[in-house]
C-alpha cells in the first residue's frame, strides 16, 4: 500500500453501510463503485432520483443499492432524508459528504443562503448533524468530507458577508466554501476524539475530469483540452483519495488525503497539508456555531 495505494488496495466492505452524497456522477459515483463492489451497502443519496436510479443500474443487478432523494440546498430536504434513513438504516459505517456545485451565477438556496456556501458547505453540515446518531455507536465509522484545492484559491471565512450579499465573486465564494468543508471535517474530528468510535477525515480529488467543471469560464473550457493531460486525472482516480480516507484502516480522524503529486492536482492519494488557516481552531470554532444557528441543527458531540 503507502504511496502507491489504488483501489485494489480497498479491503473488503462486506456488512458495512455506506451514504454518499452525489453519488449519481463523477467522484460519488465512482466511490460507490468500488464500495458495492467490496461489498458494501451503498445508498446514493442524490437530487435526481431519476438519474440516481440509472446510476444504480449501472453499478448492476448484484450490487446493494438503493437511492435516496436529497436537495442539499434545502434544509426541508435534508432533514426529510435524514428521517426516511433513520427509518431505512439501522446503522452508518461511512458517511461520505462529496456532492457539490463550482462556479454558479449568483444564486440562492431554497432559504437564501449563497448557492455554493449553502449547498456545499451548510447542507453537508446539517445532513451530517442529523444522522450522526447512526454513526456514533459503530465502532470504526467515519465521516469523509471531500474538499478541493480550491480552498487555497482567494479563500477566507467571510463572517461579515457568508451569503456573498455585498458583491459575488464565484471563484471566491467556491474557495470560501471548500475551505468551509475543512474546517467543519477538522473541527468535527476534534469534538468527535472523546466519543472513540467515529472519526472524520477529509479528502480532495485534485483536479478530476468531471461536470463539476461546466460552470468554469468560457474560455478555461475552451483551453482544458488542451492542458488537461498535464495537470489533471480522470474522475476514476479523483476518487481514490475519497475511497482512502474512507476504507484504509490505517487512516486518522483528522488528516487530509489528496494527490501526491506536484500542487496536488494528480497522482497516488497520500496524506498531505491544508493551508494554515485551515488549521485555525478559532475560525472553525466560529464558523461552527454560526453553521448550527443557520441551520438549526444541533450536534450530539462537543
Amino acid at each position: 500500500m503507502g504511496e502507491n495505494w489504488t483501489e485494489r488496495d480497498v479491503p473488503s466492505q462486506k456488512g458495512r453501510v455506506a451514504v454518499i452524497t452525489g453519488a449519481n456522477t463523477g467522484l460519488g459515483f465512482d466511490t460507490a463503485k468500488v464500495l458495492a463492489e467490496r461489498g458494501a451497502t451503498v445508498v446514493l443519496a442524490v437530487r435526481d432520483v431519476e438519474k440516481g436510479k440509472q446510476a444504480a443500474a449501472r453499478l448492476g443487478a448484484n450490487a446493494d443499492v438503493t437511492v435516496q432523494q436529497l436537495d442539499l440546498g434545502s434544509l426541508d430536504s435534508v432533514r426529510a432524508a435524514a428521517a426516511d434513513l433513520h427509518g431505512t438504516l439501522p446503522k452508518i459505517d461511512l458517511l461520505i459528504n462529496n456532492a457539490g456545485v463550482m462556479y454558479p451565477p449568483k444564486q440562492t438556496t431554497r432559504e437564501g443562503f449563497e448557492l455554493q456556501f449553502g449547498t456545499n458547505h451548510l447542507g453537508h453540515f446539517a445532513f451530517t448533524g442529523l444522522l450522526l446518531d447512526l454513526l456514533l455507536p459503530v465502532e470504526g465509522s467515519r465521516v469523509v468530507t471531500v474538499a478541493s484545492i480550491a480552498h487555497r484559491i482567494r479563500a477566507s471565512i467571510h463572517f461579515d458577508d457568508l451569503q456573498w450579499e455585498k458583491s459575488y465573486d464565484r471563484v471566491a465564494a467556491y474557495g470560501q466554501a471548500k475551505l468551509a468543508n475543512l474546517m467543519f471535517a477538522y473541527e468535527l474530528q476534534r469534538r468527535l476524539a472523546p466519543h472513540g468510535t467515529t472519526t472524520s477525515i477529509a479528502a480532495h480529488p485534485g483536479v478530476a475530469r468531471t461536470e463539476l467543471m461546466r460552470n468554469t469560464p468560457a474560455i478555461a473550457r475552451a483551453l482544458f483540452p488542451l492542458v488537461a493531460p498535464l495537470f489533471t486525472q480522470s474522475s476514476e482516480r479523483g476518487a481514490l483519495p475519497t475511497l482512502r480516507a474512507a476504507t484504509d484502516p490505517a487512516a486518522l480522524g483528522g488528516q487530509y488525503y489528496g494527490p501526491a503529486g506536484v500542487g496536488g492536482y494528480r497522482g497516488r492519494p497520500q496524506v498531505v497539508a491544508s493551508t494554515p488557516q485551515s488549521y485555525d481552531a478559532g475560525i472553525q470554532q466560529r464558523l461552527w456555531a454560526v453553521s448550527e444557528e443557520l441551520t438549526a441543527v444541533k450536534f450530539p458531540v462537543g
